[in-house]
Order: C-alpha cells, then structure tokens, then sequence
C-alpha cells in the first residue's frame, strides 16, 4: 500500500525533535560516571602543564624578541665606534712613542753640562792666593745606556710598551739613582788656611754642590818657589739645583 504524505513539514519537524540531544544532561551524566580521583588530578595536571608551557612559550618569546633588539643595537654601536677606537689606539701609541723618545733625550742631554757647572762655581768659589791640582769624579760611572734609563723615568716600561720584571726594574731604578749621585774630589794648595776655610764656604753655598768634607791636609813645598804651602783634599757631591737658579740664555745663530 502506497502512502502519501500532503504534509512534509508535520514529519521534518517530529524528525528535528526526535535528533535533538540534551548536551547539558550528556555532561552531567559524563560527570557522574567519572568518580576516580586519580583520574580528576591527572586530567587537571595536564591542563595545568599545557597552561605553564603556553605561558613559558610566550615568555620566552619575548625574551628573545628583546634580545635580538639588544644584540641589534650592539653591533650598530661596534660598527660605528670601531673607527674611533681604531684612531685612539693609534693616537696611544704615537703619545706613548714620542714620550718614550723625549725621555731619552732627556737622558742623553741631562748629563750633558754638569762639568760645565761644577767648574764654573769651583772657579767662583776659589779664593785668592789658592790653586788647584786635580778635580776627578770619584762615584761611580753610570754604564746604563739612555734606553734603559729612558725605561727607569717612564716606570719600567721596556720597548714596545711591554713591562720588565719587578726585579729588573728594580735592578735598574737602584742603578741609575746610584750613577745620578756624582760625587768628586778636589785637590788643591793653598798658602793662607783662612783662604781653605772661606772657599769651603763658598762651595757650599752654592746650589749645584752640597756635602763639601775636608778629608786630608798636610804641609807641602810648593813648586817652583820652594814655598810652603798647605795641600788640602775635599770631597763634595753635585746636588740637583731648584729651577731658579738655573738660567737660559737663547742661542742665536748668526749665518
């Protein structure tokens, strides 16, 4: 037997109604069955675990988003301040060279003129009716190049910026300030003792000599008049003068 429906809508909508599904009462019943605690704190431990790992992705991101920044930045400062550090470099080493160069020159020239001044007040402080017979160094000489000497002004510092040892820097400092003590003798006659004890005077008065000792007299004829006359040795140092005493003329070339 055939039959036709006239009203299709009348089934479709008895059809909708029979395939609806309560979703609240699905959960519920769900939520019923499920009774394990175990099974509770596994379940909330893997979303707390997805929630932390999502969290610490984020995180991390961010940290290394603001590191590249950083590292960026970095390297557009490096680039650009590599030529300024370059061009300082190299103005410390030519300040260094020219240092170390004015510092041998102050060794080679600072011992230059002092026998010049040493006779010049001898012969200022020498009295009447009073002569000399020798003038010699009796201190050591100084074996010590101006290179090393250059070395002891600038603190130890060798060729090439490169340090000594604090033995050998120690070696040289004690040998260059014994070769700078210049300490001479004087051998002289005299036929007035007063005349001896006024020259003694005046050489210590005078600013480029200090420690002037009478070390030895005797009686002596003196050469060629058969006269007698007082032989006198006096030992003495050179002392670093204050700047006031020094004077400079300038020297003027005449072509």
């Amino acid at each position: 037997m055939i039959e036709i429906n006239l009203l299709p809508g009348a089934r479709k909508s008895k059809r909708s109604r029979t395939a609806t599904v309560d979703v609240r009462a699905l959960f519920g019943e769900v939520l019923a069955k499920v009774r394990d605690p175990y099974l509770i704190g596994a379940i909330a431990g893997v979303a707390i675990g997805v929630l932390a790992t999502a969290g610490m992705w984020l995180y991390q991101g961010r940290q290394l988003s603001a590191l590249e920044q950083r590292e960026q930045v970095a390297l557009q400062d490096s680039t650009t301040f590599a030529a300024v550090i370059a061009q300082r470099n190299a103005a410390e080493a030519a300040r260094d060279s020219i240092q170390r160069q004015i510092f041998v020159i102050k060794a080679i020239d600072g011992s230059r003129y002092v026998w010049p001044h040493i006779m010049d007040e001898v012969s200022r402080a020498l009295p009447p009716y009073t002569w000399l017979k020798s003038i010699k160094q009796t201190s050591a000489v100084s074996n010590l190049s101006p290179e090393v000497e250059a070395e002891v002004v600038a603190g130890g510092v060798g060729p090439g910026g490169k340090p000594k040892s604090k033995l050998a820097a120690q070696a040289d400092s004690a040998a260059l300030a014994a070769a700078t003590t210049l300490s001479f003798r004087i051998v002289g006659q005299t036929v007035d003792y007063q005349a001896l004890t006024r020259f003694m005077k005046q050489l210590e008065a005078s600013p480029w000599i200090e420690r002037v000792n009478l070390t030895k007299t005797e009686l002596v004829m003196a050469q060629p008049t058969n006269k007698e006359a007082t032989e006198f040795t006096l030992d003495m140092q050179l002392q670093k003068p204050d700047s006031a005493a020094v004077r400079r003329v300038p020297i003027n070339v005449v072509r």
